[in-house]
């Protein structure tokens, strides 16, 4: 006796789409583990990876009424597929874009840190230059470059600046808010200052590195 899993065109093409679905969501799972263990090129993975992307919104737009949601549809079917839901579901683009993404966020943030530290490092100088050798004045500038030399990434732990900017804190913090310093005092910091602005130039990458 034959058996149909549907009575008229309408549940048959529901039936086709879910089938369609059900391929989308193993070939992507498929794909995904592909470029991972490096079987398949970036680019490849990139091409075939964004094709299934569309296929399958394309598809869930028209299934919205009948598959509500793509993870119950997963786990009812027990597909087992949690990169391709992932990648279809969460992330809506190919591992590829993902990185580039990443990579540009990170190096314009790194832009801006390198900005902040520059302009750290030249108000600091300049504020020594001005006379305003207080400690309440001088503990400011150094706590901000302090901290912006340690936001950036590419500077190791034991940078110039990252020591010396920490022995100059130490040293005010043990001193009174109205404290100044003395003539040789200031003529070392702004020594440190420069030197550590040198070396920390020096440390940023240069195009095409």
């Amino acid at each position: 006796m034959e058996v149909k899993l549907w009575n008229d065109k309408r549940e048959r093409e529901m039936y086709e789409n879910f089938a369609e679905l059900f391929a989308i969501i193993k070939a992507t799972e498929k794909l995904e583990k592909a470029y991972v263990r490096d079987i398949i090129s970036a680019a490849e993975y990139e091409t075939e990876c964004q094709k299934l992307i569309a296929h399958f919104k394309t598809l869930s737009s028209t299934l919205k009424d009948t598959v509500p949601s793509i993870e119950r549809f997963h786990d009812t079917y027990k597909m087992d597929c949690p990169a391709a839901l992932n990648r279809l579901v969460t992330s809506g683009v190919p591992a590829t874009v993902e990185h580039r993404a990443v990579a540009a966020t990170s190096a314009a943030s790194s832009a801006s840190v390198v900005a902040e530290c520059v302009q750290n490092f030249i108000t600091a100088m300049d504020s020594l230059k001005l006379n305003m050798v207080a400690v309440d004045q001088v503990h400011p500038l150094l706590s901000d470059l302090s901290s912006s030399l340690n936001k950036l990434l590419i500077l190791p732990a034991d940078f110039e600046g990252k020591t010396k900017m920490r022995e100059w804190l130490s040293r005010l913090s043990k001193m009174g808010a109205a404290d100044e310093l003395t003539e040789q005092q200031a003529r070392q910091l702004h020594f440190d200052l420069e030197s550590s602005y040198n070396s920390f130039m020096a440390a940023l990458p240069t195009a095409g590195t």
